[in-house]
């Protein structure tokens, strides 16, 4: 593995503070309504458990892994579904969960297809947004950070399989 350093991009307690805000709106937003939450793993668990914990109306969740990437670096264009749902989410007004929005292809083919199952509302909450990699329009109603373009880790995000764990949101330095 190339020499490398994390340098901290986004405290904890920036993070959680944010995070609190957002469970906060979910909850005034879906009041007397349950939630559907969707996890696009792997990287958006952490982020999604965090998020569950402060939204105060009933919640549900459900995983899916999904990638466009193949065995290359470059998309694929075809989005695979390495996990799909357990449940229906029919009727259910349902919320993805990512961790980050980078050119929104993925994300862009992934809300097209689960708008196809007929929930009942579907919307997309990321905890970070990279707008300036964004090559497809997709609608993100909420949003915990925007950031530079720049190489993350931390909550959930990894380099090489590393660094998910960290409680912050890290730059990777290449040295």
């Amino acid at each position: 593995m190339t020499e490398h350093k994390v340098r901290v991009l986004i405290e904890e307690s920036e993070v959680d503070k944010r995070i609190e805000e957002i469970g906060k709106k979910i909850s005034e937003e879906y009041a007397g309504k349950s939630i559907h939450l969707v996890c696009v793993l792997k990287g958006g668990a952490f982020f999604m458990c965090e998020l569950a914990k402060r939204i105060t109306v009933p919640v549900s969740m459900d995983f899916m892994a999904v990638g466009s990437y193949g065995n290359g670096t470059a998309s694929s264009g075809v989005l695979k579904i390495k996990k799909d749902l357990d449940e229906t989410i029919e009727g259910k007004e349902v919320l993805i969960v990512e961790d980050i929005i980078d050119s929104g292809n993925t994300l862009y083919k992934l809300t097209n297809m689960l708008r196809a199952r007929n929930p009942k509302s579907l919307e997309v909450c990321a905890l970070l947004d990279k707008p300036d990699r964004r090559e497809v329009d997709v609608d993100v109603k909420y949003t915990c950070f925007s950031i530079p373009d720049e190489f993350v880790v931390g909550y959930g995000l990894d380099y090489a399989q590393l660094y998910r764990n960290l409680p912050y949101i890290g730059v990777v330095e290449f040295e």
